[in-house]
């Protein structure tokens, strides 16, 4: 529900893990100070991808920092987190979040942060087109992003009349979510405006390519991944392969297992 210091619109619902592997959610949020409280996560990534504002970040773990217009955060909760992200004071915040699961080899793993800062975010450009690599790769140029999950996440940006052009490895699952503007995608040509999200068909068994053409001057975030193919067992902030499991991570939770809370 938004309320005075926060709006949200859920552009992949919860609940279709199958469908969406290895991808949970995304959601566009739009806040002001306050909106959330220290809160826990565990067994599944948050990739956070700044639109406008200033988003300022801290765990119990000590790490901390400021996000920006068009920085992206790669949080990997692993076994468990206690963390806080909220607007500046008097400020905002307005970015994309999307949830990526963790294989079950891989959930009770030590947690990161991993910041991609905009000015550090590897380029590579064609006439009129900016590839910008926050993860995996675009050509040849490679983001330093390290992944448990292989995932290709490319803010791709094309001036109208002109085609970009994006390549992926076999079986990967994603989608194109238009940010700005309008084109025509993929070789049926599908049209697609901003807000909308468009969903890539995969090959299993050979490289993938697909092509963004730009009606209007077009900003679309590009984002596919290998789909892990487990079980998925889902309760608020918790994304394991078990009923048990769940249940043993809001036991651990309140027994303080996750560590104390940041003063």
């Amino acid at each position: 529900m938004d309320t005075p210091i926060h709006r949200a619109r859920v552009i992949l619902m919860p609940g279709n893990c199958q469908r969406f592997d290895p991808f949970l959610l995304m959601v566009e949020d739009y806040m002001k100070k306050g909106a959330f409280d220290y809160h826990p996560h565990r067994g599944m990534e948050t990739v956070t991808y700044m639109i406008d504002g200033e988003l300022h970040h801290k765990d119990n773990y000590g790490n901390s920092g400021i996000l920006r217009k068009g920085d992206v955060q790669w949080m990997t909760a692993g076994k468990g987190i206690l963390h806080l992200e909220e607007s500046a004071e008097n400020g905002f915040a307005h970015l994309l979040q999307i949830w990526i699961n963790l294989p079950a080899n891989r959930k009770m793993t030590a947690p990161r942060y991993q910041n991609i800062l905009f000015d550090n975010i590897p380029t590579r450009m064609e006439k009129g087109i900016v590839y910008r690599v926050i993860s995996g790769s675009s050509g040849n140029v490679m983001s330093s992003i390290e992944n448990y999950v292989p995932i290709t996440m490319v803010e791709i940006n094309v001036k109208a009349g002109h085609i970009a052009k994006q390549d992926f490895k076999p079986d990967y699952n994603g989608f194109i979510h238009v940010l700005k503007g309008s084109g025509k995608f993929g070789s049926g040509k599908v049209e697609g405006s901003q807000e909308e999200v468009l969903w890539m068909t995969p090959s299993a068994n050979h490289d993938n390519e697909i092509s963004i053409e730009a009606i209007e001057d077009l900003k679309v975030l590009v984002v596919a991944g290998k789909p892990i193919r487990e079980p998925v067992v889902a309760a608020g902030p918790f994304v394991m392969n078990t009923e048990q499991e769940i249940k043993q991570a809001f036991e651990d939770l309140e027994l303080g297992r996750f560590g104390k809370w940041p003063q």
